[in-house]
């Protein structure tokens, strides 16, 4: 089988050891006679993957020992309610960033449960910035603040995180967690679905200070309670086995190709080269966000016409690469270039975006 280059944003493209190894094992999960998706989630079999899941997590982010990780339903989209169900309490406020679509989906949520202060509105440069974070006038005695870490539609990422005091920093770290290291302590809380970074579709990861589940209120019902998954180590209910189970892989994956430390020089090294390709275009490419809040994950560009971009996507479809076109609120092209994307590819799509120019002019 000939395998696409596949650079969609989400669900995304895993490593190919990953999904080989989920093929050898998809029947008869290590001579057990049956799928893992087929047995218990009580089962002992079960058991080392939930655990092994946990501890891989806690190891390459060095989480703290005063940390819960979760496993919970719903993607990062049951977590813009969750948050100010458990942290938003009777004439509280909190403050957040509105640094793209998802951010302002969060937003959304969270204000129609209580007072939400916006701190930073990127709608006045169409979202093509991320603020300074030292700038941020945090509301004293905010139940949090929130932000999005990166926006995978506008294509901006944090590079550095607020340092938020005592109001606890809630980040939805969604299409960049696992794509560098990150200072766990400054964060109350982080969450993100799994589909983009870490595996496919089906589950979150949770990661949140013990001592904010002392806000979380008895009136919520149990499974919008983080109480409940922290107290059950996520096993309150029958949790997403196989999604759980490949996130496992992937990180398994992540930990022999280096750890996170790897995996930020990858970044690096694979953003750059489109970065810098449509740099010396000479304005043929052009990429809207400010170079200051540029993604490393979600490479979003321009060409001179809509037809020009339409004849782009085609023919990189046509030579193996799929998944370019821009997301349809914004347009234009993207490049979702996460972990499990080689290297060889986005050099293929860089050599691509050359001739293409060359010839299109």
């Amino acid at each position: 089988m000939s395998r696409k280059i596949n650079f969609y944003a989400g669900p995304s493209t895993l490593p190919l050891p990953v999904l080989e190894q989920i093929r050898d094992e998809m029947v008869d999960y290590q001579g057990m006679g049956l799928s893992l998706i087929e047995t218990s989630h009580r089962s002992k079999e079960y058991d080392e993957v939930h655990n092994g899941a946990v501890a891989l997590i806690k190891e390459l982010l060095a989480v703290p020992d005063n940390y819960k990780i979760l496993f919970l339903g719903g993607g990062a989209t049951l977590q813009f309610s969750m948050i100010p169900l458990n942290f938003l309490g009777e004439g509280q406020s909190c403050d957040f960033t509105l640094t793209g679509s998802w951010a302002k989906k969060a937003f959304v949520d969270s204000k129609k449960h209580g007072t939400v202060n916006v701190l930073f509105d990127g709608a006045e440069s169409n979202f093509t910035k991320i603020p300074d974070a030292s700038s941020l006038n945090i509301t004293p005695n905010a139940a949090y603040l929130h932000i999005t870490s990166n926006e995978t539609i506008q294509g901006t990422e944090w590079h550095n995180f607020p340092d938020a005091g005592d109001v606890p920093l809630i980040a939805d770290m969604s299409s960049d967690i696992m794509s560098r290291p990150l200072p766990i302590g400054k964060f109350g809380m982080i969450y993100a679905g799994a589909q983009k970074n870490l595996g496919p579709a089906g589950v979150a990861i949770v990661i949140l200070r013990e001592d904010l589940l002392e806000r979380c209120p008895d009136t919520l019902t149990a499974y919008l309670n983080y109480k409940t998954h922290a107290d059950k180590n996520s096993l309150y209910n029958t949790p997403p086995v196989f999604s759980i189970y490949a996130v496992k892989l992937v990180l398994e994956w992540v930990k022999a190709q280096g750890g996170l430390s790897a995996m930020a020089e990858r970044a690096q090294k694979k953003s750059s080269m489109l970065y810098d390709t449509m740099a010396q275009s000479n304005g043929y490419y052009s990429c809207p966000v400010d170079e200051s809040g540029r993604s490393k994950m979600n490479v979003v560009f321009r060409l001179p016409s809509e037809d020009l971009e339409k004849k782009f996507i085609e023919e990189a479809k046509n030579e193996g690469m799929i998944g370019l076109k821009g997301h349809r609120s914004v347009g234009g092209c993207r490049a979702s270039i996460y972990n499990a994307m080689p290297v060889e590819g986005v050099e293929k799509i860089a050599a691509f975006m050359r001739k293409f120019a060359e010839v299109n002019q």
